[in-house]
């Protein structure tokens, strides 16, 4: 075990670098880090092997980190703050959500239909597109400073987008498990995914609220705040215990946590926490980046075909004109309608689980379809990333809300 938390140690060191040395081109950081991960993972360099990241102690770690990369959205959904716009956010989550769910179905069932392959693999796939990866984003908005419409936008609606997500998914691979009789998955279960983090977050949020609310030296306070994450953590570990298999969201997990405390708490308590808190919120964002980039494997790309190409594009546009369409009819600002969609193409993470889950519904009765799920995300995940993270970063230079802040 030494060794491996000495890899990992090394691993982030290196990924730390690279985020440098990308920065220096006027790049996201991430981009760095992620490239670093795939680099360095399993499929490479292995200095992140298969043991390590199979291991308990790190998923546990990782699963940590996600619940602290969480309150960059939850400390963000403060009533008071997005009151005004909160019917906005949540008609353009749902028109970029559903529409994408659409337009990757509508692409891939044509294609499907003709190719003789069985049209319910296409909701599948536009499942599986639904999900997005705020962390990218996000890390976007840190390193430079974002502030505007566009970043104001997407910051809350990253939460509800999240829950969207899990609904559409779950329900859809419930139906189609259901029809190939391979294994139902139970309705509880499609509840729990999406309701047990926003509930345990939440009632670890209202205590954390009742104790940091008291005014303490920030030190004090800090602490006070990573014992709260860490017990949020736990809990989330109990819970993926109730599940046939653990795949709760620990990001929505910390958002809901966070949103909790965030309204409980003064706006000047909540500024000294978060300032306080930014550099372990800083080393938790690498951790997670990397993470992410370490299972994707940059052979695949020499390999991607046809559907990776059409999952890729139908992805981008169900996202964009969904987003442009949603704002559009709540009469957004300008900015949010025409690069809002550019800041939601990160995908991987939640993808991935997601793929992992639907391969295991599908390869029982029909392999050949599970075979074709794998084999196009894995592809589209390496390829969209590091397309993604660049059009995200100009989304927002476009918006004109680099360091704004």
């Amino acid at each position: 075990m030494d060794l491996m938390i000495l890899r990992l140690a090394a691993s982030f060191a290196l990924a730390f670098a690279a985020g440098k040395l990308i920065a220096k081109l006027r790049l996201p950081s991430i981009l760095g880090w992620l490239i670093a991960g795939m680099i360095l993972g399993p499929h490479a360099l292995a200095l992140m092997s298969d043991e390590l990241m199979s291991a308990l102690w790190y998923q546990s770690f990782i699963h940590i980190l996600e619940c602290a990369v969480g309150l960059m959205i939850g400390t963000e959904l403060v009533w008071r703050k997005i009151r005004k716009s909160g019917k906005a956010i949540v008609i353009t989550t749902l028109t970029q959500s559903l529409c994408t769910f659409a337009v990757v179905s509508l692409g891939f069932g044509i294609g499907f239909y003709f190719m003789e392959i069985p049209v319910y693999l296409a909701f599948v796939f536009g499942g599986i597109a639904l999900a997005t990866a705020p962390a990218p984003a996000l890390s976007i908005v840190r390193e430079f400073k974002t502030r505007g419409p566009v970043t104001d936008t997407l910051i809350p609606m990253a939460a509800l987008d999240d829950i969207v997500g899990c609904v559409v998914f779950f329900s859809t691979i419930a139906v189609i498990a259901g029809k190939l009789s391979a294994g139902k998955l139970p309705v509880y279960v499609i509840i729990l995914v999406v309701a047990l983090p926003l509930m345990i977050g939440g009632a670890v949020g209202a205590v954390a609220g009742w104790v940091l609310k008291k005014d303490r030296r920030p030190g004090t306070s800090l602490i006070l705040l990573v014992v709260m994450i860490l017990a949020a953590s736990g809990a989330g570990f109990i819970g993926n215990s109730l599940l046939p298999s653990p795949v709760l969201n620990f990001m929505l997990l910390g958002m809901a946590f966070s949103a909790v405390f965030s309204n409980m708490i003064s706006e000047e308590r909540l500024d000294m926490l978060m300032g306080k808190f930014n550099p372990i919120l800083g080393v938790s964002l690498i951790f997670v980046i990397l993470n992410l980039g370490a299972p994707l494997d940059y052979h695949l790309i020499l390999g991607a075909g046809a559907f990776t190409a059409v999952y890729i594009a139908a992805r981008a546009c169900g996202k964009y004109f969904g987003a442009f369409a949603g704002a559009a009819a709540t009469r957004s600002p300008r900015a949010v309608r025409n690069y809002l969609g550019l800041t939601l193409l990160p995908h991987s993470g939640v993808s991935l689980v997601f793929t992992g889950i639907a391969v295991s519904v599908l390869s029982g009765p029909v392999p050949e379809c599970a075979a074709i799920v794998q084999g196009t995300i894995a592809a589209a995940a390496v390829i969209n990333e590091v397309i993604a993270v660049f059009m995200a970063k100009k989304g927002f230079e476009w918006a004109g809300e680099l360091n704004r802040a």
